[in-house]
């Protein structure tokens, strides 16, 4: 004995541990808390328990998974570390928690694919005699339930399993210290409570349920008022019986009998909740009929031996009598309330269904009402839509017929000034070029300087330039190239002895050093707008339709041309010009086969020496006989169309559109910057450009009779969208003054070829002395006013208003 208490002395018992199972979602820290609360004054250590499953596999950036025995060593521990420092910081909440009551904790991450299994182990493996662990509200069913339950079964029995939800504890699986223990004192407290028989007390509902939050089994419902009371009655019925038979000298073995009878009797007639009252009722007259029994029983054993009554029993007995009637009466009154309170729920009850049928009624009335007002709502939209849908067609029916008279007076105007400039080329056809000499040629060029230079052709570098106060292309040949000059005077006999409006105009030529001048095109060539090789603004797709027929038309004419057909040979985008207003002109001509017009020239085919050109343009049957026809320029004329709608290279151009035409994957195709394109005629457009890019000669349709009237309607359709876009309010570009960027007042024409407004070029004059647009000093200062443009402006400004 004195050894142990001096190993006690010198060595302390050590604390209980307390282990709380978490999974590091919201009830965690509920459970840790409760914990906290429920031990921390006992002195427990508290270990907590977290598990994460195995890694047998690690993620990649996809989101896919690699077995960790595909996957380097190194790779393998950096993510087993990152895992383990994310597991780490989830925890540290619950760290703080602890280390807030200053209570010792030990954290472990158990790493496991059952986290029941490795729980249960853990408590094993530590004799952990209680366990903290989450349970679910959601239902009995649920899955975080269920694994609470696996858990509280799977736990040694020594161990005390607490199940705790939203902070409170929901069930407690004692162990089976707790429940020998329990009964035990059980046991002795019925024991007590039969012993005594001089007095009972009826438990309140207050310490009833205090003593069932005590009991370990806390989580079950206590019984209700009236159950206490049975059982209260019950209680001293059988104290009453006990204390009769003490003061009594009946035979032993009837006593016990008697008491026994009644004990059963009383156990076995327990009532149901609906029946209480009369139940209660019926045990008091029981008791009542039984105390008669009994003194009638005294009675008749007066022949017996004489039995003394103890003054001490008879006055215990009226007491128990007193006490049963009191409860009787006490019965009686709540069974009368009880009867009242339902006589007034029924009416209560009534009284509301009699509301809610009158609401219902009222109900009823106010959606017939809303279903009225919802239908002559839905007529008055009906005539509203009605009227409406009459007034835009009145309306579009106005304003068509306003834009055909618009049209009509364009197109007029239009033929008007297309049959002044026919005219104006065929009284012109005889006319001869200027020459300049080489000192003008080198003067207008500053020297051919690089700033100048706007291009590299074929056969020569092109200059801007200006002659005689007008600015112009100068095309100068390359030195080495001097065999050449049957080319260049080819190009000047053409181009000198035809005009159209839509053929490059040549203003002069130095004949001794194969030069050639041009009128100057202000945006360029085609291929340069249509692959923004400057930056330019895209082409607007009616512009392009404009174009294409504008070309049909130049091609047209030199096939037409007398008293020789002219056959262009080389047609692509890079020599086609555009002026200011995006008018285009063909050029470079140099390759150009001159033949005598008959009836039968148009269709028949003329040899040349060698196919001359460039790739994706040629007649790929020119290509392989020599064989040159008007057909030729018909397939180079297919393939600028083409390039037209895509703005995209030639190579393969004709596959392409053919397979997205038959996968109706045009749209794909088309150029996006050009704007919205009708579908419809642009897919005509398209086929149209198909049909003249044909392998075979005989295939292409005929420029004249096919071709150029299919563009033409085509053109009119462009022309009414750019006239919608006109009036718009959008002004043309070149209404625009290059140093204000304003729509001029009063533009004027300067020595380098460019139109200002005259004021700003005033101001620009006073500052500089080069060109605003070219940045070469300006040969004059002289202006000359722009009539025309002017008329065009304020007829635009009119229109606007």
């Amino acid at each position: 004995m004195e050894e142990s208490e001096t190993v006690e002395g010198l060595l302390p018992l050590p604390s209980p541990v307390v282990a709380i199972a978490i999974n590091g979602n919201s009830n965690s820290k509920y459970i840790v808390q409760w914990a906290l609360d429920k031990f921390v004054p006992e002195g427990n250590v508290f270990k907590l328990l977290y598990v994460r499953p195995r890694i047998t596999a690690v993620p990649t950036p996809m989101g896919n998974f690699i077995p960790i025995s595909e996957v380097r060593d190194d790779v393998v521990a950096t993510y087993i570390k990152e895992v383990e420092w994310q597991t780490d910081e989830k925890l540290i909440p619950y760290k703080k928690m602890c280390a807030q009551r200053k209570v010792q904790v030990e954290v472990l991450q158990i790493e496991a694919d059952d986290v029941v299994n490795a729980i249960v182990g853990e408590v094993a493996r530590c004799k952990i005699k209680r366990l903290v662990i989450g349970a679910s509200s959601r239902g009995i069913f649920s899955r975080a339930r269920r694994l609470s339950s696996r858990i509280s079964e799977g736990t040694p029995s020594y161990c005390t399993v607490y199940a705790i939800s939203k902070g409170k504890l929901s069930s407690v699986r004692p162990s089976d210290s707790e429940t020998s223990g329990n009964m035990k004192d059980d046991t002795s407290d019925t024991s007590c409570s039969t012993s005594s028989s001089s007095r009972y007390s009826f438990s309140s509902q207050a310490e009833w349920t205090e003593a069932d939050s005590v009991s370990p089994y806390s989580h079950f419902r206590s019984p209700s008022l009236p159950m206490q009371r049975l059982q209260a009655l019950s209680t001293v019925n059988q104290t009453f019986y006990h204390t009769k038979a003490n003061s009594v000298n009946f035979d032993h073995s009837r006593n016990v009998s008697f008491d026994t009878e009644r004990t059963s009797k009383f156990a076995s007639s327990r009532p149901s909740y609906e029946d209480l009252d009369y139940a209660e009722l019926s045990s008091s007259r029981h008791l009542v009929t039984d105390s008669n029994q009994l003194t009638s029983e005294q009675a008749s054993t007066s022949s017996a031996p004489p039995i003394k009554y103890s003054s001490e029993s008879e006055v215990n007995v009226s007491f128990e009598l007193e006490k049963l009637k009191i409860e009787l009466r006490h019965i009686q009154g709540m069974y009368a309330l009880a009867q009242s309170e339902t006589m007034d729920a029924s009416r209560k009850l009534n009284d509301l269904n009699k509301q809610r049928l009158e609401e219902a009624v009222k109900l009823r009335e106010i959606k017939d009402k809303e279903e009225e007002a919802r239908e002559l709502a839905k007529q008055e939209t009906e005539k509203y839509r009605a009227a409406k849908t009459e007034a835009n067609y009145v309306n579009e029916c106005a304003e068509r017929e306003i834009l055909e008279r618009k049209e009509a007076e364009g197109r007029a105007f239009r033929e008007t000034r297309e049959k002044e400039k026919l005219e104006k080329a065929l009284d012109g056809s005889v006319q001869q070029y200027q020459t300049f000499t080489w000192e003008e040629i080198v003067s207008a060029t500053l020297s051919f300087s690089e700033d100048l230079r706007i291009g590299m052709g074929s056969y020569g570098t092109v200059y801007k330039g200006s002659l005689h106060h007008t600015t112009a292309a100068i095309k100068v040949l390359h030195s080495e190239e001097v065999h050449r000059t049957k080319e260049f005077l080819q190009e000047v006999e053409i181009l000198s002895k035809i005009r159209h409006p839509h053929l490059l105009i040549l203003l002069g030529a130095c004949i001794d050093h194969g030069c050639l001048v041009y009128e100057y095109m202000e945006n360029g060539s085609l291929e340069e707008r249509l692959f923004r090789k400057n930056n330019t603004p895209a082409i607007p797709w009616f512009e392009r339709y404009r174009i294409a027929w504008e070309v049909a038309s130049a091609l047209v004419f030199l096939h037409h041309a007398k008293p020789k057909q002219v056959i262009h040979r080389d047609l692509k985008p890079a020599n086609i010009l555009l002026d200011h207003n995006l008018v285009s002109k063909i050029g470079d001509v140099g390759l150009s086969t001159m033949r005598p017009l008959d009836s039968t020239t148009i269709s028949t085919t003329y040899r040349n020496t060698g196919p001359v050109g460039t790739l994706s343009y040629i007649d790929p049957e020119y290509q392989r006989t020599g064989l040159v026809s008007p057909k030729s320029d018909v397939y180079a004329f297919g393939m600028v169309l083409l390039q037209l709608l895509t703005a995209k290279p030639a190579i393969a151009l004709t596959h392409l559109v053919e397979k997205a035409i038959d996968d109706d994957k045009l749209t794909e195709m088309l150029d996006p910057e050009a704007g919205n394109w009708p579908i419809e005629e642009t897919k005509e457009l398209a086929l149209l450009g198909l049909s003249c890019a044909e392998l075979r000669r005989r295939d292409r349709p005929d420029l004249k009779d096919h071709v150029l009237p299919a563009l033409e309607r085509l053109r009119d359709i462009a022309d009414k969208a750019r006239d919608l876009v006109s009036n718009g309010q959008t002004p043309p570009s070149h209404f625009i003054c290059p140093i204000l960027r304003e729509v001029m007042d009063d533009p004027h024409v300067a020595a380098d070829g460019y139109t200002y407004d005259l004021k700003a070029i005033k101001k620009w004059f006073e500052e500089n002395d080069k060109s605003p647009m070219t940045n070469i000093p300006m040969p004059s200062k002289s202006l000359i006013p722009n009539h025309t443009l002017s008329s065009a402006i304020m007829e635009w400004k009119e229109g606007k208003q």
